[in-house]
């Protein structure tokens, strides 16, 4: 990878990224360049000093989101129940505007607070008639999760193989000014919905499982629960790239959801 920054003196960051893809033959299966990945491990290098980008021609460089987006609402009180608010959905982050304005409220309301999501995503501003109350997305499953593994039965080869056709639930922020009583179990499940008409259609990819992880320290997963997704034990605390066990994070529940019927005779590589 370095040698390709160094060869390609006077081009974007972009068109780095787009070359990076090309030598290392990072495809997805629809033959289309991960540059969402490629861009993600150059920043990564560049911060360990091992490589030097060219400054970023588009925002700041930084990884950091816009400080201003359009469309940030003012803290508001929403209160009461699901059944009371008009016009409940989900919003597929599809433009500019849109992607800087969910950029910000991860960052500013999520208690993560980072908001790049890896590989083939799909987020969705949590909106109604009364204006946005939150931010949902989805990304790339975890590598390898042992309670999951072992509860689907895959073996090494069919994780590998049918990984793709499980879809993480990576960010579910409820603004903290909206206190709606069952808002999160309808979003979920609205997003259920979403994920497998949007990965058909954005990437040609039948998503058949969610996965998510809950910090049991600071959530009780009752919103999960209560949309009916499956506990099924605890994390080992490790990151979704640390293949060399050395990324120490706290252990978190493990949820699940089916999205079809005979996902698991389709996890298996056993089709419909």
């Amino acid at each position: 990878m370095r040698e390709t920054v160094l060869a390609s003196c006077g081009c974007s960051r972009a068109e780095i990224a787009r070359r990076v893809c090309d030598r290392l033959r990072w495809f997805n299966e629809r033959g289309l360049r991960k540059e969402v990945g490629a861009r993600v491990a150059l920043l990564a290098l560049e911060r360990g000093g091992w490589i030097e980008l060219p400054v970023a021609r588009n925002g700041n460089g930084s990884g950091q989101p816009p400080h201003v987006a359009q469309g940030v609402p003012p803290p508001q009180e929403i209160v009461g129940s699901v059944e009371q608010l008009e016009g409940v959905r989900l919003e597929r982050v599809s433009d500019a505007q849109h992607s800087a304005l969910w950029n910000v409220l991860i960052e500013r309301y999520h208690y993560l607070h980072g908001w790049r999501l890896s590989g083939e995503q799909v987020r969705y501003l949590i909106v109604c008639e009364a204006g946005v109350l939150g931010a949902v997305g989805y990304g790339a499953a975890a590598l390898k999760l042992a309670v999951r593994d072992r509860w689907i039965g895959w073996d090494a080869r069919q994780r590998e193989t049918m990984r793709s056709a499980v879809v993480n639930n990576r960010r579910l922020l409820i603004l903290p000014w909206v206190r709606v009583r069952n808002l999160a179990s309808r979003v979920l499940s609205l997003g259920g919905r979403a994920v497998v008409r949007d990965y058909a259609r954005l990437y040609s990819r039948r998503a058949v499982l969610l996965e998510t992880f809950v910090e049991s320290g600071r959530f009780t997963g009752a919103s999960y629960r209560a949309a009916n997704w499956q506990y099924l034990g605890e994390s080992t605390g490790r990151g979704r790239n640390d293949r060399h066990h050395q990324a120490a994070r706290a252990a978190k529940a493990v949820y699940v959801y089916p999205l079809e019927r005979h996902f698991r005779r389709t996890l298996l590589g056993c089709g419909r």
